[in-house]
């Protein structure tokens, strides 16, 4: 029985390129993936379009739909380039350095692409790049002490995937709400710390207060590193029923 996509056409990544044309702007994939990642880089991902794309590219934009058929597609394209970046971190000998060292390439990746964090979370990645880097996560976490079996690495990927969209995604939030602002962290910590310290003295939120005042004070680097060491060691020591 045919299923819903028996009829679909081959996924972007396995479709040939279309025969070069003999024209003065030679395109691939590639070329036209390299150029939508500088213009989100620029402009995010509403000032990314075919039409912008073309320009840059010194084509019609027609020419672009013999290279991909939609916007997604184009996105697709884009987040599996950002992936090969990522999948450079490569493998380490021990389990906890390979994860480390692809969480922080992730993290290094949405820095230098903030769109990127706009779509992790969403649709799955399935290019050949995205895949490579599930696969190495998948395999050095399987080798994990408190992971014993396929249903315990499930629920590892989803927690650990789970920290990488919500901490990565508040991480950009709060760049682009600064940078659009102009908002001095310093100085809107020196307006507030009087109300602030008043509210603690009221003696109502005891934890908090703790937190405030003994609490580590982290930049964002160490947060991330900091809160991604503590779901490993989660995950390291997961008990079993």
């Amino acid at each position: 029985m045919d299923t819903p996509y028996s009829s679909a056409p081959l996924p972007v990544w396995e479709r040939p390129e279309p025969q070069p044309r003999a024209t003065p702007v030679p395109l691939s994939r590639a070329k036209i993936a390299a150029t939508a990642i500088r213009i989100a880089d620029a402009h995010g991902l509403d000032g990314l379009s075919v039409r912008r794309i073309a320009k840059e590219l010194g084509v019609g934009p027609m020419r672009l739909y013999d290279y991909v058929v939609n916007k997604a597609e184009l996105l697709d394209l884009m987040v599996d380039a950002v992936y090969a970046q990522i999948a450079e971190a490569g493998q380490h000998s021990e389990w906890r350095a390979t994860v480390l060292a692809i969480v922080h390439a992730t993290r290094d990746a949405a820095l230098e692409h903030e769109w990127f964090a706009d779509l992790l979370g969403a649709r799955p990645h399935l290019g050949p790049h995205a895949l490579a880097v599930g696969e190495s996560t998948a395999a050095a976490l399987i080798q994990a002490p408190g992971v014993r079996g396929i249903d315990d690495l499930q629920r590892a990927l989803g927690v650990l995937n789970a920290f990488i969209v919500g901490a990565l995604r508040s991480e950009i939030t709060e760049r682009r709400t600064t940078r659009s602002t102009g908002t001095d962290v310093s100085a809107w910590q020196a307006a507030l710390g009087p109300y602030l310290t008043r509210m603690l003295e009221t003696g109502r939120y005891p934890t908090v207060a703790r937190i405030v005042v003994d609490g580590a004070h982290l930049d964002a680097a160490e947060a991330f590193h900091h809160n991604l060491i503590t779901i490993l060691d989660g995950i390291t020591n997961h008990p079993h029923t």
